[in-house]
């Protein structure tokens, strides 16, 4: 037996949860009984599990390098062992000004108007049909909010949906933005429940069909409009009274977050309210997941993506002129979620590969359930930040100086 070979033996007598490897040849190492069986094609593999590279061994499966024998939920929980350090404390994190800098000019590089729009149609133009697969009904692809513990996802989407519209305090015949639409979820929900006048843009080309023609099935023409369109191209003659941006941000990049939040403080009428809605990272200086996590979402996933802490994103939004009414964190409902639509894709397996074929199904097997995962361990976070553009007037209602239409209590939300 080799030194690779001693060490991964030595990782898996230690693993709380068994598994086992299969080497070329037939040999192995584990246990015999293992739940979580890995079958390496060649041996290149050994070394990233050597080495706890997990997002490394997920690029062999994707690639045809491994076989994967066992669930998701047991193979993350091997995965989740097998790591030697922190994903959130990568090296560099903490690094000099000048490296800073790089990162600042790369992150302005691959944010160009053009750039984004093929970053987001690689992702979410992969087929709607397999979406439709592991999605809930409204094909709502975002953070649930499972506000009775037995809620399914269907249900808990359309609560998350509610949620979102209950702290903007929709009111009928609003004008309101949906930044990054997707499916229409939010678009529709807000019209139908809330009758408010909706705008929705999206930069995927199937995202956009899909939802113009649910508007034309529900008889909604005038009063909901779907735009391809980038948010820097929106026009700002009309500001909107109520904007929200679910699972954007995540999108425009780091060196972009002074341009996003300036260009929505410019589209928000005085005193009207955002929701911003992402995924954050959960320690405060690494741009990705180290273990190799963060380089498999790119090469994969979602190209040009960037995670940032919610601090930091809290700065950048209060730098462009919008305060921070109330933040919430709902990161383990996002697990939950994760889990959800990780095994509805398992159910389908067969389905999903005639759709997309094997490199898709296989990258988005393992991007649910190492995201799920990650959520679950606080590698990754999700907030729900509210905030307003102050109208620069001391009004006299009866929350003197609000200088806005937020209220500044919660009981609200939830009546």
């Amino acid at each position: 037996m080799n030194p690779l070979e001693n060490l991964v033996e030595r990782k898996f007598s230690q693993l709380q949860t068994r598994a086992r490897v299969i080497l070329p040849g037939g040999r192995s190492i584990g246990s015999a009984d293992a739940p979580v069986v890995l079958e390496l094609s060649e041996y290149a593999p050994l070394a990233h599990l050597a080495t706890g590279q997990v997002g490394r061994l997920a690029q062999d499966y994707v690639e045809g390098r491994l076989a994967i024998h066992g669930t998701m939920r047991d193979l993350m929980s091997v995965a989740a062992q097998m790591i030697d350090t922190d994903p959130t404390q990568t090296p560099g994190a903490r690094s000099s000004w000048w490296r800073a800098l790089v990162r600042h000019g790369k992150s302005l590089a691959r944010h160009s108007v053009e750039a984004d729009a093929r970053q987001v149609q690689f992702h979410y133009d992969v087929s709607d049909e397999f979406y439709a697969l592991w999605l809930d009904a409204r094909r709502v692809y975002s953070c649930a909010y499972y506000r009775e513990a037995g809620m399914p996802l269907a249900q808990a989407q359309e609560a998350k949906l509610d949620h979102v519209c209950r702290k903007l305090m929709l009111r009928e015949g609003e004008r309101f933005l949906d930044i990054g639409a997707g499916w229409g979820g939010l678009l529709l929900w807000a019209a139908e429940h809330y009758g408010v006048r909706a705008t929705g843009i999206t930069l995927s080309k199937n995202q956009h069909v899909f939802v113009n023609d649910l508007i034309a099935q529900r008889g909604l023409t005038g009063r909901v409009e779907m735009r391809l369109l980038d948010y820097r191209a929106l026009p700002e003659t009309h500001p909107w009274d109520k904007i929200a941006s679910i699972g954007m941000f995540e999108h425009v990049g780091r060196a972009m977050l002074p341009t996003y939040f300036g260009k929505i403080r410019r589209l928000l009428r005085p005193g009207g309210l955002l929701m911003n809605h992402g995924i954050t990272a959960g320690g405060t200086r690494n741009a990705q997941l180290g273990a190799g996590i963060g380089e498999f979402i790119e090469r994969y996933i979602f190209p040009g993506g960037e995670l940032l802490h919610v601090s930091h994103v809290l700065r950048e939004m209060a730098d462009a002129g919008l305060e921070a009414l109330d933040v919430e964190n709902l990161r383990p409902h996002y697990g939950r979620t994760l889990w959800a639509w990780s095994d509805a894709l398992e159910s389908r397996l067969g389905r999903a590969l005639e759709i997309t074929g094997e490199h898709v199904v296989r990258a988005y097997r393992l991007y649910l359930a190492g995201s799920a995962m990650s959520f679950e361990r606080g590698w990754i976070s999700l907030n729900q930040m509210l905030a307003s553009r102050p109208s620069g007037e001391l009004d006299e209602g009866t929350m003197r100086g609000a200088r806005s239409t937020y209220p500044f209590q919660r009981g609200y939300m939830y009546r």
